[in-house]
């Protein structure tokens, strides 16, 4: 660690000089980022270990081919390969006929045919924030160029280069074959675009991420943020009364605070508490639309991962969606404290339905920002149950 490090804390000076972006990163708490930097210099152990894993992961994500749309071999039904394009991942082809359709449902067990990349864009989309994000990050905090360089070359190859970029909506995500060429709830796997083009602003400074292309991404985003707020498809998924509905919320909140609309996304929040969270969590914190699936602790905890990170953007709004509270005790805590007795190193076993095997380590970020939050150590003391949270890179975007 001592050699890895060293080149980082030499520069370390120029980096906390450096120019901070125009605006904040809102994939990280208020002030989260600069106190990160702060806790690294210090020489905090665990800062230092995020930073090293941080690190590791960018230069493994230099080797990643940037994703693209027309990478595809299959045309969507507007016959413009630019639009994105995926097939519902639970449905199949019907038994009864002989054409196989219309295709059925089958909860919580995915059709290979949706995951297959030269029908499906589903990968592509859901690799492109992750990456982008590694990278924008890995260059954030060590100022290396080459990191700069290939997340610029990812965000212009899916975002803004004619040859290569997506049209800016989702009228054909998550297709039903025999009964439709697209739904709303193909939205969901849009929120991952949302995630690089915030991460685009930690790219301030690089020579190889102009004025001129952040504009553009910008102006790519206007556009998709209008037709996710006004068209049918998106209006199909603000309606979604379970995690869809979430998610809808998280992706229109953190897109309106990457265009600078802070008003909207702070409306967005605002409505969530009684829309989402008065709807989706009873008093005792279970979510009975989730415990319904056949995978009722997953999607639990999936649906808690998207009030968190709304939360977490509703404080970049101007709004505390954590503290938001029903008369009868609806809350976003009460729904995690639901889940605490099924996390952690001796877990309560989970009798509800649960198909196939769980990641409850994926809730650990909100295991975080809830601990900061509330200020209780009873989620910090969990959180170390996991013996890598501190290699998280939560450490980063949400240090203590």
């Amino acid at each position: 660690m001592k050699n890895l490090l060293t080149p980082l804390a030499i520069c370390l000076a120029a980096l906390l000089s450096a120019a901070e972006p125009s605006r904040p990163f809102f994939g990280a708490r208020p002030g989260a980022l600069e106190k990160a930097k702060a806790a690294i210099a210090s020489g905090d152990e665990t800062a230092k270990k995020a930073l090293k894993k941080l690190v590791s992961d960018a230069d493994k994500a230099l080797a990643v081919p940037p994703p693209t749309v027309m990478d595809k071999g299959k045309v969507p039904p507007s016959g413009d390969k630019h639009d994105y394009m995926s097939l519902a991942p639970y449905y199949w082809p019907n038994p009864a006929s002989k054409d196989g359709l219309p295709y059925v449902r089958k909860d919580g067990k995915v059709n290979p045919e949706s995951r297959d990349e030269s029908v499906n864009d589903t990968l592509r989309a859901r690799e492109i924030g992750a990456t982008v994000e590694t990278l924008a990050l890995g260059y954030y905090f060590t100022r290396e160029e080459k990191y700069a360089e290939h997340a610029a070359k990812v965000l212009r190859t899916w975002f803004l280069d004619p040859a290569t970029k997506m049209n800016p909506n989702f009228r054909f995500a998550q297709a039903v074959l025999g009964v439709n060429d697209g739904r709303g709830t193909g939205i969901l796997e849009a929120r991952e675009l949302a995630q690089a083009a915030d991460a685009a602003i930690l790219l301030a400074g690089s020579k190889h991420w102009p004025e001129a292309d952040q504009k553009a991404l910008e102006a790519w985003g206007n556009t998709y943020l209008d037709w996710l707020l006004k068209s049918k498809n998106g209006q199909d998924e603000h309606s979604a009364k379970n995690n869809h509905g979430t998610w809808y919320d998280v992706q229109a909140a953190h897109w309106a605070l990457i265009l600078g609309r802070k008003d909207k996304a702070r409306e967005i929040c605002l409505a969530a508490g009684p829309g989402r969270i008065g709807v989706q969590i009873q008093a005792d914190g279970r979510q009975p639309l989730e415990l319904v699936r056949t995978a009722s602790f997953s999607y639990s905890c999936f649906n808690l991962r998207a009030l968190a990170t709304l939360a977490g953007l509703s404080e970049h709004a101007g709004f505390d969606l954590w503290r938001y509270k029903t008369a009868d005790g609806r809350s976003i805590r009460t729904a995690l404290d639901f889940l605490v007795p099924y996390l952690g190193k001796e877990p309560k076993p989970w009798t509800m339905q649960q198909i196939h095997e769980s990641k409850p380590e994926e809730v650990l970020p909100a295991l975080r920002a809830a601990g900061i939050a509330y200020g209780d150590e009873r989620y910090e003391s969990l959180l170390k149950e996991y013996a890598d949270s501190p290699t998280k890179r939560l450490q980063l975007l949400a240090p203590r």
